[in-house]
């Protein structure tokens, strides 16, 4: 949607604000604007009127060599913005850059229903001071450097998307998309929202609370130097044997004490987390691709029993994994699942 179309727009129309720069990313910027415009086309009405605009309103470059045209990012632009969003990029912005586009802002931040940031964008809402004393989240590979420049910030690492009053922050790329839906939901309704899910070809609406799926499991328990990458292959291919410190040891052939030791220095885990998190990653995989009952992919994988391994998919990814598989897993069938 154009900024000329948008300035003028529908009486009833929502105003969206979404800000952008040299270096944003691509999906930042469209995945958000397709799910706002989708629901424009489901309910047959414009319900949002959309603007893409940057501090200058010059033509911008994202970070995949995209170029788009934007709008002055002023007072005319945020004249009656129902939602501003500023986006994220690869790397933050360069310090003059950040602190140019923070006085931009600065001046109207108080003036939206809402206020968010996808991925990386969290930093320029941090830098404002908007962040302190509530909960938030980002990519989850910049949130420790968003709790160690921001520490009065609450980074919760895991979730998709936080709401802490009208702040809202995202995780990485997609994520944006699940935190517009969600608003879309609260705006207009619930089937509506997933009626745009479905439109985008998304496999479900997730809800903010919910992990970030996109990080891998494997990917957080390797260690820097790749010391047991071995043993972990041997594991994945032991799921429903003895894991415990000594068999392992055995399988590392290092002495149990030893073992423990050096595992938890190398990898920042215990055996015995590091086994729950592979038993967890095998299940995720069959609930995806299989349509075993939950408790043959509890005993396949090892947890022995399906009360064990909910127990585990909860505390791990918020979920259980029933509501897991209902959106992650095959197409469902007739008859009893």
């Amino acid at each position: 949607m154009s900024s000329e179309t948008a300035a003028v727009g529908a009486p009833d129309a929502k105003k969206v604000v979404v800000v952008a720069y040299d270096g944003a990313k691509l999906m930042d910027l469209a995945g958000p604007m397709q799910a706002f415009s989708e629901a424009n086309t489901l309910v047959r009405r414009p319900a949002y009127d959309v603007i893409l605009a940057s501090e200058d309103g010059a033509m911008i470059t994202t970070d995949t060599g995209v170029r788009m045209e934007t709008a002055r990012l002023d007072g005319v632009t945020l004249r009656g913005v129902d939602t501003l969003l500023v986006s994220g990029g690869d790397f933050r912005l360069p310090p003059a850059a950040t602190a140019s586009l923070r006085t931009c802002l600065a001046e109207h931040v108080d003036e939206p229903r809402r206020l968010g940031s996808i991925c990386t964008g969290a930093f320029v809402l941090a830098d404002l001071g908007l962040l302190d004393g509530r909960r938030a989240t980002t990519h989850w590979a910049f949130c420790r450097q968003l709790e160690r420049e921001h520490p009065l910030v609450s980074v919760d690492p895991d979730a998709i998307f936080v709401t802490s009053d009208r702040i809202w922050t995202s995780a990485g790329v997609s994520a944006g998309i699940d935190m517009v839906l969600a608003m879309i939901e609260g705006d207009l309704s619930r089937e509506t929202a997933l009626d745009v899910a479905r439109a985008m070809v998304l496999f479900l609406k997730r809800p903010g609370g919910q992990s970030q799926f996109s990080v891998e499991l494997r990917q957080q328990i390797q260690d820097v130097r790749g010391r047991f990458d071995d043993l972990h292959d041997w594991v994945r291919a032991n799921l429903r044997g003895d894991l415990s410190v000594p068999a392992l040891a055995g399988a590392a052939h290092m002495s149990p004490r030893n073992f423990a030791r050096v595992y938890l220095r190398e990898t920042g885990e215990s055996p015995a987390r590091a086994v729950e998190k592979l038993r967890l990653e095998a299940a995720r995989r069959l609930l995806e691709a299989t349509r075993d009952p939950v408790r043959v992919v509890a005993s396949r994988t090892g947890f022995g029993d399906d009360e064990r391994m909910r127990r585990a998919f909860v505390k791990a990814l918020g979920v259980s994994p029933q509501d897991y598989r209902s959106r992650f897993g095959l197409p469902r069938q007739d008859g009893p699942p």
